[in-house]
């Protein structure tokens, strides 16, 4: 048995759909079910007595513990998290509740948890907590990629509130020896992504006939790694990480913002033209650039290739695909998340 926090979102519920599909044992799926957290993401295991979903706060330390106590499980992967950079300029006070405060509730209930285990079930135990390559801060053009070792320079309410739970999850290890590993991913893509990030936005505007907002001069660089990927690279940190360490697991995939979109609307145009036969990247839109936007992300993947053997298996070419193939199929999904509240800060966000 393992305990998922966050797996109702986007990077959780592929990892508990993919952790199912491969794998009998079972998954405590807890989730506070905010705007991002979607349960028709887990449809698929209705019924499955593997998966046993709870509605919750990691903050709530009783429910926290009790589920410990009562289910007893051998890890716990932290995936919960206020995640959206432009939701965090507008409001970051939740962003501070739950990616740092709830953060250490967590840890205080694991670490509970764990020092009530025996000694062989505490050397089995893992704490594993899925950040991100944004508490690095920006590179230039020309720097080299983020590593491992790199200092921490987060620029948004967001990156900076991630972190602080990295340190937290870090000095919980080195003060209490709680068996822990982070990982710090790049921007990820594919099935069951919110539309507020850019490429499921971009997709769903597409094919509403809206416009495709684009920040800035588009110019911004990300690596960009395919959800399934990042999913393999957790499983194998689980698996054989080091305690204490940190794994960055990127795609290899460095892309401008404008690429990607026009990326986009060119497969669109492909697999599901505009009934005027003119291209989607007609619907492109410059709009002013958001505060503080770092230029250039990039993951230098080799620490874990080197030490277990992890990379990614998509390209950014095959997993594009797959992910524009799986929003084409999947209309309905994107139609049912995006409600008017979620239509009314798109509107308030991306001003020309």
């Amino acid at each position: 048995m393992i305990l998922v926090t966050g797996g109702a979102g986007f990077i959780g519920s592929n990892f508990v759909l993919d952790w199912l599909a491969r794998d009998s044992e079972a998954i405590v799926n807890l989730d506070l079910l905010t705007y991002a957290g979607n349960l028709h993401n887990l449809q698929a295991l209705e019924g499955d007595s593997r998966h046993i979903f709870v509605r919750g706060d990691i903050g709530d330390a009783d429910l926290v513990t009790r589920l410990l106590a009562q289910h007893q499980p051998r890890a716990v992967i932290n995936f919960a998290a206020e995640s959206h950079v432009d939701r965090s300029i507008h409001g970051p006070e939740e962003f501070i509740q739950t990616n740092i405060v709830g953060t250490f509730h967590l840890l205080e209930s694991v670490r509970a948890y764990w020092n009530a285990l025996p000694q062989a079930g505490q050397a089995d135990f893992r704490f594993l907590h899925v950040s991100t390559d944004e508490v690095y801060g920006s590179l230039n053009k020309d720097e080299p990629a983020f590593k491992e070792t790199h200092c921490y320079q987060p620029n948004s309410p967001y990156s900076a509130s991630k972190a602080a739970s990295d340190h937290l999850v870090r000095a919980y290890h080195h003060t209490y020896g709680l068996p822990v590993l982070t990982t710090n991913c790049s921007n990820n893509y594919g099935p069951y992504h919110f539309p507020e990030k850019l490429i499921p936005l971009v997709i769903h505007n597409a094919l509403a006939g809206k416009t495709l907002p684009i920040y800035g001069d588009g110019q911004q660089i990300r690596d960009w790694l395919y959800v399934a990927d990042h999913c393999s690279a957790i499983r194998r940190v689980l698996e054989s990480g080091r305690l204490g360490e940190t794994y960055n697991i990127g795609g290899w995939n460095e892309k401008a913002n404008l690429e990607v979109v026009n990326t986009l609307c060119a497969m669109l145009d492909e697999l599901q033209p505009r009934a005027d036969g003119k291209s989607y990247a007609e619907q492109i839109t410059f709009v002013k650039d958001r505060p503080g936007h770092d230029r250039r992300y990039a993951i230098d993947a080799g620490k874990i290739e080197k030490e277990l053997g992890w990379k990614p298996a998509e390209t950014f070419a095959t997993g594009i695909r797959k992910t524009v193939r799986w929003y084409l199929d999947n209309q309905q999904w994107a139609q049912d998340v995006t409600s008017g509240a979620y239509r009314d800060w798109v509107q308030r966000q991306y001003v020309a």
